[in-house]
C-alpha cells in the first residue's frame, strides 16, 4: 500500500506577515482583506488614522496599505506619525490613491512611504509590490537585530539626524543611560548626534560600565548607523590610569620601562630616538609625580596590565 502522506499544515499565525489595511471605504477593506488572507497574510483593518494607531498599539504590522485621502488625519500625516515613532519606523508603508498627480506621489515619498499604487487597484501588482517590500523590510530588520546577538546594539539615524530605528538592545542601553524617556529625550538625541560628528562618543554609567556609540558611516538614503557597546566598569587601577592621562606613546614607553628596558632598548623597540624616549619619560615622571625610573616602574607595575 502506498503510505498516506501527512497533511500539509498552514504556518502558525505568528509566522505569517501581518498587514494593516487603512481605508475609509468598507468595500475596499473587505476586498483587500479577502485577497490578503488568500495570499497567506494576517490582516488588520482600520477605517481611519485613529483606528490605525490603535492597531499599532496592539500589534506592529509587517506592512501597511494606506489610503492617502481620508477624513480627519489623512494618510500622509499618519505615515509621518508612524515614521516618527522609533518602534514603528521600520514598517514599510504603501500608499493607495486615486490621485496620480506627481505632487501627490512626491508627497507620499517625502513623508516616508516606500511605494504607491493607483486606484482602481490592480490586485496582482499590489500583491507583488507588497510582498517585495515586506520581504526587504524583514531581511533588513533581522540583519540589524542580529547585531544584538553579538552583544552590540544598533541605532539608525535618518539624513536629518533623527532616529529612524533602534534595535532592542540599543533601546535597553539608552534607557539605562538616559532614563525611561530615552526614546524621545533631547539629551539622547544630542549624544547620538555627537557620535556622528566625532566618530565615537562615550558615556560613563558608573557601576553599570561605559556606553560607547561608534559611527559606522552612511548607508542608503543618507541614513547613518551607530553601533553601541557596553563595556564593564573600570577597575580602580584603570580608572587611576585614565586620570593620569598618559598618551598612548607615553604608556608604551612606561610599559617597556617597567620591564627593565633602557632608553636605547625602548628606542629600538618603538622605532624612535633615545632623545625622544627621554622626552616622553620626562612627561611621564611629571604626570605620575615621581622623579626616578624605579618609582615610575613601581607605579607602572600596579597600573598597567601585565603581558
Amino acid at each position: 500500500m502506498t503510505p498516506l502522506s501527512e497533511p500539509e499544515l498552514a504556518p502558525p499565525p505568528a509566522a505569517r506577515p501581518v498587514i494593516l489595511v487603512v481605508d475609509d471605504a468598507v468595500d475596499t477593506l473587505r476586498m483587500l482583506g479577502d485577497v490578503l488572507v488568500a495570499e497567506g497574510y494576517v490582516v488588520l483593518a482600520a477605517r481611519d488614522a485613529t483606528e490605525a494607531l490603535e492597531r499599532f498599539e496592539v500589534a506592529i504590522p509587517d506592512g501597511v496599505l494606506l489610503d492617502a485621502v481620508m477624513p480627519g488625519m489623512d494618510g500622509f500625516a499618519l505615515c509621518r506619525h508612524i515614521k516618527a515613532t522609533p518602534a514603528w519606523s521600520h514598517v514599510p508603508v504603501l500608499f493607495m490613491t486615486g490621485l496620480s498627480e506627481s505632487d501627490q506621489i512626491l508627497r507620499g515619498f517625502a513623508c516616508g512611504g516606500v511605494d504607491y499604487v493607483v486606484k482602481p487597484l490592480r490586485i496582482p501588482e499590489v500583491m507583488a509590490r507588497l510582498a517585495t517590500h515586506v520581504r526587504n523590510a524583514r531581511v533588513t530588520r533581522l540583519a540589524q537585530e542580529a547585531v544584538d546577538v553579538a552583544g552590540m546594539g544598533t541605532v539608525v539615524l535618518d539624513s536629518q539626524g533623527r532616529t529612524a530605528w533602534r534595535s532592542p538592545q540599543a533601546v535597553a542601553w539608552l534607557e539605562l543611560a538616559f532614563g525611561r524617556e530615552a526614546r524621545s529625550d533631547a539629551l539622547t538625541s544630542e549624544w547620538l548626534g555627537t557620535a556622528l560628528q566625532r566618530t565615537e562618543v562615550l558615556r560613563d554609567l558608573g557601576k553599570q560600565g561605559r556606553l560607547l556609540a561608534r559611527n559606522l558611516g552612511q548607508g542608503s538614503l543618507g541614513e547613518s548607523m551607530l553601533l553601541l557597546t557596553l563595556t564593564p566598569p573600570d577597575s580602580a587601577s584603570a580608572q587611576r590610569l585614565r586620570e593620569i592621562a598618559l598618551t598612548p606613546r607615553e604608556t608604551e614607553v612606561l610599559s617597556w620601562l617597567a620591564k627593565g628596558k633602557t632608553n636605547r632598548d625602548i628606542a629600538d623597540i618603538l622605532g624612535m630616538s633615545p632623545r625622544t624616549v627621554n622626552k616622553h619619560l620626562e612627561h611621564v615622571f611629571e604626570k605620575l609625580g615621581v622623579e626616578t625610573r624605579s618609582a615610575a616602574a613601581a607605579i607602572a607595575g600596579r597600573l598597567l596590565p601585565q603581558t
